[in-house]
């Protein structure tokens, strides 16, 4: 449950929750972070993907809104709930269309770019609000590695100290194989770690679905 000081957040737009956030606020970043949860599931309940647990396209969702809460610019003309709409559909394509060259085959996986960025009353269509210099992922690695350092810290009681390894080896983006060979293990056993990791992220982040 959210530290009740977090009630004042509420009376805070996203962008000024972003500011805050930009501004070392772990706390802000947490609220929004829940904010946006139910937001990620929708997304992800529109996707599948062959051999794919719901907790990876979880996951894949998550790091497009920390892809959002990075890239957002605080003067622009759309809200930060349409760039994070539009951020995490993206990674979820994104991840599809990976997995879909590993030979998966995904059952949706197609975005219209007139079709609407949100999903409520919101008319801006994706093509009007992607800004490809806003979009683009130059700072994709360190993204992901303030994702799963999040993640890291939100279930650090609950990780093996192995898991703990892999999780740090994985977040700087060592293959299955090479975190194998330096931990001395097999792919076998480090897949299973980042399985049991995202299994254990999903559910700390769906605890409780009351706090905002």
């Amino acid at each position: 449950m959210l530290d009740k000081n977090n009630i004042s957040y509420k009376n805070k737009s996203d962008e000024e929750l972003v500011n805050c956030i930009r501004q070392g606020d772990n706390d802000a970043l947490e609220y929004l972070i829940q904010k946006y949860k139910d937001l990620v599931n929708i997304k992800v309940s529109k996707y599948f993907i062959l051999g794919a647990e719901k907790e990876d396209i979880f996951q894949e969702g998550l790091i497009g809104l920390f892809k959002a809460i990075k890239g957002f610019k605080i003067d622009s003309e759309y809200s930060f709930k349409s760039f994070a709409n539009l951020c995490i559909e993206r990674q979820l394509i994104t991840a599809i269309k990976t997995s879909n060259r590993q030979k998966h085959i995904p059952l949706n996986s197609y975005l219209s770019l007139n079709s609407n960025a949100y999903d409520d009353d919101d008319n801006s269509s994706v093509l009007e609000i992607l800004d490809l210099n806003a979009v683009e992922d130059p700072l994709d690695t360190i993204t992901k590695k303030e994702y799963y350092k999040y993640i890291e810290n939100k279930i650090d009681t609950s990780l093996s100290t192995f898991e703990k390894q892999v999780l740090q080896r994985y977040s700087r983006g060592e293959s299955y194989t090479q975190i194998a060979e330096k931990l001395d293990s097999s792919t076998k056993s480090v897949d299973n770690a980042i399985q049991r990791i995202r299994k254990k992220a999903t559910k700390s982040l769906n605890y409780s679905d009351d706090e905002v």
